[in-house]
């Protein structure tokens, strides 16, 4: 049994866990306002909000209800656009209406939601940050930039609440129902027992659900992001461990990983969108095995080793081991992955993301590539780089790495090292590219990696 409150009522089903909760919220429970698009995560038609109570109580996040199975609800509160509604239109809505964002109106719901989720989750909003929010939101007919004047319009609003007591606030400016204020007291209440504590074991299930939808929804799963064990970031003796469980969204919200990676958010930015990070997991992210895992190839890049755990059994390996084939992991039936690892970089190494895909953004890549290091009088003392979308797993580029320790950095060694690189990896023509074009690609992401880490030092023309 799966409980929850939705909107302002406390539910139970004996679903399957693997049932999604966009179909239980329309079919179960007739609230045809949250719309059924792509079903692949991609629109942002079926926006919903998810409430948890942390110790600094309700925090809540946008996320595609056509991805999220009820599993991952238990406990929480969800919130359809029937959830906002009061006897007046919320600032958030009336905006919209004003500015003209909304037209054949199949968008606007997940909008409005997206933008009541940016309410709830600053104290010092911007206007960056509100249309950062609507990022996995896609409208089909009306156009952005009345949109974006929504957004201007609600950021401006937001700039009068002068306390931290957000949820009180935007209840006495009707942004969001009164009810809203017992949540916490009911979320307590509930039972923390149900019937998602064993089946087949997947991650944030953002991949699993587009491609196995029909395998899954009748089925019973452990969702590791539920297993409060496998949430964790820490840091200890020159280490990041994060759990397996852990999404990104959360490993980007970290204040501590954010000191470590200043740049974190312009990389964030390449991957995926709001809605998918919120649920996705690093363990799922991983297990996946895309050849073009984004995250997967960022933690190659950092030497990442995971731990992956079966009962008591534990063992740890390099994540760059833990892709034998195409899909084919270094993993025996049951066993997860309880956490990853790196060691925090020092102070003088410098990391980078590259991406490239047929959109800038909220996109599959064709190539990517992540790299990190460390110079000292120009010499390379160390250096890691990794690709994805150029073989059949994500790899680290062993040999590329090995020529560049110990050299100056230089266009001329980059040239060099570029030669090592084509040799190395073994890209096929598909739906995303012919193999000249991937090995394009990579080249110049990886001269991108040195333009912009080192503008002084390498200069574009010397590269060509």
């Amino acid at each position: 049994m799966t409980t929850f409150i939705l909107n302002n009522e406390k539910v139970s089903t004996d679903l399957p866990s693997g049932s999604l909760i966009l179909d239980y919220i329309r079919y179960r429970k007739s609230l045809k306002g949250t719309k059924i698009g792509c079903r692949e995560g991609d629109c942002g038609a079926c926006s919903v909000l998810v409430g948890k109570l942390t110790p600094d109580g309700m925090m809540y996040e946008q996320i595609t209800s056509c991805l999220t199975p009820l599993g991952n609800i238990a406990n929480n509160h969800v919130v359809t656009i029937e959830g906002l509604n009061m006897d007046n239109l919320s600032p958030v809505q009336e905006h919209m209406i004003n500015e003209s964002g909304t037209q054949c109106g199949f968008c606007t719901v997940g909008f409005v939601v997206s933008l009541t989720s940016f309410c709830l989750a600053n104290q010092n909003p911007t206007y960056d940050q509100a249309i950062a929010s609507i990022d996995g939101n896609i409208c089909r007919c009306t156009g952005y930039k009345s949109i974006e004047r929504a957004a201007r319009k609600i950021t401006s609003d937001l700039a009068n609440k002068k306390t931290s007591d957000t949820i009180n606030w935007l209840i006495a400016n009707k942004y969001i129902p009164e009810y809203f204020n017992k949540i916490p007291e009911r979320i307590e209440a509930l039972a923390t027992t149900t019937n998602n504590e064993s089946g087949q074991i997947v991650g944030g299930g953002t991949d699993l659900y587009v491609q196995k939808h029909g395998d899954l929804i009748d089925l019973q799963l452990k969702h590791i992001n539920k297993s409060e064990e496998l949430k964790f970031i820490q840091i200890e003796n020159g280490k990041v461990i994060i759990g397996g469980g852990t999404t990104v969204s959360e490993f980007a919200e970290d204040d501590e990983i954010k000191k470590i990676f200043p740049n974190l958010q312009s990389h964030i930015k390449l991957v995926s969108s709001t809605l998918i990070r919120n649920i996705s997991t690093f363990a799922g992210n991983f297990v996946n095995a895309s050849p073009i895992g984004d995250f997967t190839i960022f933690f190659i890049a950092l030497n990442a080793s995971i731990e992956i755990g079966k009962g008591e059994s534990k063992r740890e390996l390099l994540l760059k081991d833990l892709y034998k084939g195409y899909k084919d992991l270094a993993m025996a039936k049951g066993e997860i992955i309880n956490s990853l690892s790196f060691p925090i970089p020092e102070s003088e190494t410098k990391f980078n993301l590259e991406k490239v895909s047929k959109r800038i953004h909220l996109d599959i890549a064709s190539v990517n590539s992540a790299l990190s290091i460390s110079l000292s009088d120009n010499i390379i003392k160390g250096l890691t780089a990794s690709a994805g979308g150029v073989g059949p797993t994500p790899m680290k580029l062993e040999q590329t790495s090995s020529f560049l320790l110990g050299k100056q950095l230089s266009a001329e060694n980059l040239k060099q090292a570029n030669d090592v690189l084509q040799k190395e990896i073994s890209p096929i023509s598909d739906v995303r590219g012919t193999e000249q074009y991937k090995r394009l690609l990579l080249r110049q992401l990886f001269y991108a990696h040195f333009l912009k880490l080192y503008p002084n030092e390498i200069k574009l023309e010397d590269l060509t």
